[in-house]
């Protein structure tokens, strides 16, 4: 049988493999596994080309933190503060910051103009509740970050309207030279509904963790959940929400260590057969029954 041809592949197809690998690298390790694309690929154009197209999907999809020039602090790269393809707003400071994607550095930032920032009545709740957040994941994630963005209502100036926050929160931690690393990530969006004074929050809560000594193991989970309070002042609005977040995530962690517990029990006795083929059980205390063994004990004189 004649064997069949190996076909090449096209650079388009070439891209689209290294960005899936690029997109889908575990948290913190995207320029590990860039690195080694650029070498199986050795291919600059096509590797340049994924990994354009790849870092900004994966840097807004892991949430991940730089630290802005100036002394302005971190800023969180999410399509929530994003104003353009490399520019991301940051609430806290009122800056924007110029991302470069493949290098994962933010490379100089510029003020916020007046019409990329919420009113002032918008902006009363939204730095209430930041400041509320910051106290909860300094509390919860030492070395986690933060943000409350404005995505609907920006230009509402007093009250009678609705307008949506969203809270997002993302920790790290990453120790590639102990074979691990893990995140969270957290996206809480408020609707404000003025007609009912009302808080609808949706939360969405993203874990994942790599161990990668000696094999390859993987978390990767995701949770979703709504919550409900009363439309209040700024600075009560603010406590209500932070108090609502803290409670949701703090359970879920405690399901999650609590599975964890379980897993020796439960899952890893499920991955392997209870019984033989023969559906019957081992006769450890009885082996003589088995022509193996008595074939060896004859070859070797056992007993005898």
């Amino acid at each position: 049988m004649a064997e069949e041809e190996e076909t090449e592949l096209s650079d388009d197809q070439k891209k689209g493999i290294a960005k899936w690998f690029l997109v889908n690298a575990p948290a913190g390790e995207i320029q590990y596994v860039s690195k080694d694309l650029k070498l199986v690929l050795n291919d600059d154009d096509v590797y340049n080309e994924a990994a354009s197209e790849a870092f900004p999907v994966y840097n807004k999809s892991h949430l991940i933190s730089l630290k802005m020039p100036g002394g302005f602090g971190d800023v969180l790269v999410t399509s929530y503060g994003e104003l353009q393809d490399n520019e991301y707003l940051d609430p806290k400071t009122a800056q924007v910051a110029i991302v470069d994607h493949v290098k994962q550095a933010c490379t100089k930032v510029r003020p916020a103009t007046d019409e990329e920032l919420p009113s002032a009545y918008v902006e009363e709740y939204r730095c209430a509740l930041e400041a509320e957040i910051l106290k909860y994941v300094a509390e919860a994630y030492p070395k986690g970050s933060s943000s409350v963005y404005c995505t609907n209502g920006k230009d509402v100036e007093e009250p009678g309207s609705d307008f949506d926050l969203v809270v997002v929160i993302a920790a790290a931690r990453l120790s590639p030279q102990n074979f691990c690393n893990g995140s969270w990530r957290t996206i809480w969006n408020i609707e404000f509904k003025d007609d009912i004074q009302k808080l609808e929050l949706n939360g969405k809560l993203l874990v994942g963790a790599h161990y990668f000594e000696e094999g390859n193991v993987q978390l990767d989970t995701k949770h979703e959940c709504r919550d409900s309070t009363m439309f209040q002042s700024p600075d009560d609005t603010a406590i209500s929400v932070a108090n609502l977040i803290r409670r949701h995530e703090t359970a879920y962690m405690a399901s999650l260590e609590e599975s964890y517990f379980k897993l020796s029990d439960n899952t890893f006795k499920d991955l392997r057969r209870k019984l033989p083929i023969t559906r019957t059980l081992f006769p450890w205390r009885s082996t003589r029954q088995f022509s193996l063994k008595r074939e060896i004990s004859e070859e070797l004189g056992i007993g005898k």
